[in-house]
């Protein structure tokens, strides 16, 4: 009782210091609960992924999609899988991105066999030509499955996880090759990785090591694993979440699932080879990988409602009061005024 007498006068602290300037952020429904994202959501999805080969609807990678049935007009999510992994790999987070009122696009640009080993900038381009892909097909795609479901290009966000993480920050900067004809609206990084240490970064070296140096307008949100530096580091210090967060300006969080590792939102089953390889090698929680999904899943969906949905009062309260979580989680903010005595939350 005391906790949650903290969060709402917390809560009710925030209101009041931002009714000038953004009155409808934090509008309450009260037949929602503040832990509602870390729970399934209540749109029935798409049985299986969509799974569009390339070159078919001219797409230029395979991908899938993952889409609400009810008919409606839904935000979408440009999602960049990590290195070597499969878009497929992720289907069930996927899932639980769109039972909350999203469509997730997730291009495959690795494969085995034949091999096919992009490099960081190839990949980059890659993930352009499907942003570029979308205005002009994902449209037909979603007709031809799910009737009457339509993707809001206006509220497009792009993210994605370890390489792919750094991948969607190079998209929103400015790295590609590829003129983008879409703008993305926000950016969410899961555990981004920029290389194996300081002097071994993939190219484009995205980070500076300049404190507030990426040059982005657009809300931000980064996601970290607190077990990514573990064992053999697929998120090595100094190179990983915590240096995007720093390079990133005001108004933005920052989270870690403390006891989850860089793999640990991925299928349990029907994994791609190289996933099965690199999460044995990967520290791993030996927890419910679904906790891990619904925790990463709850965050994402919060972020996204406040910026896309006029509905701010999970994602504050999550920062408020990290409790709330699931499991475990460490938040940061820079440049927020929350009204509390704190900037550095702790379950």
């Amino acid at each position: 009782m005391a906790k949650l007498l903290l969060l709402i006068f917390g809560v009710f602290i925030f209101v009041n210091s931002q009714a000038q300037t953004s009155p409808t952020i934090l509008e309450k429904h009260n037949s929602e609960k503040i832990t509602d994202v870390f729970h399934k959501g209540n749109f029935q999805v798409t049985n299986n992924p969509i799974r569009v080969k390339k070159y078919e609807f001219t797409a230029p990678e395979p991908l899938i999609i993952i889409s609400p049935k009810e008919a409606g007009v839904y935000p979408v999510l440009l999602f960049i899988h990590g290195t070597m992994l499969s878009n497929e790999d992720y289907s069930v987070f996927f899932n639980y991105i769109a039972s909350h009122g999203f469509i997730v696009v997730a291009p495959k640009l690795f494969r085995l066999f034949p091999p096919k080993l992009p490099s960081q900038q190839d990949e980059i381009d890659m993930a352009a030509s499907v942003a570029n892909w979308m205005p002009l097909y994902l449209q037909g795609v979603l007709q031809r499955y799910v009737t009457g479901v339509e993707g809001d290009l206006e509220k497009l966000t792009i993210s994605g996880h370890s390489r792919g993480g750094k991948s969607a920050f190079a998209l929103a900067l400015g790295f590609s090759n590829i003129k983008l004809d879409v703008t993305f609206s926000a950016l969410i990084g899961v555990d981004p990785v920029a290389g194996r240490s300081v002097n071994d970064r993939t190219l484009p070296h995205v980070l500076t090591y300049k404190p507030n140096s990426f040059n982005l307008s657009i809300p931000v949100t980064v996601i970290g694993s607190g077990l990514g530096n573990h064992t053999i580091s697929y998120a090595p210090n100094y190179v990983s979440h915590q240096q995007f967060y720093d390079e990133c300006k005001e108004n933005l969080l920052h989270f870690v699932i403390t006891k989850y590792g860089h793999m640990d939102m991925l299928n349990e089953l029907r994994l791609s080879p190289i996933a099965v390889t690199t999460s044995l090698m990967c520290a791993q929680s030996f927890r419910p990988k679904a906790t891990m999904r619904r925790t990463l899943g709850g965050i994402m969906v919060a972020f996204l409602n406040a910026y896309f949905r006029d509905d701010g009062r999970q994602y504050y309260a999550i920062i408020a009061n990290t409790s709330l979580a699931p499991t475990n989680l460490f938040a940061e903010k820079k440049g927020f005024n929350f009204g509390f005595a704190t900037t550095y939350a702790q379950l």
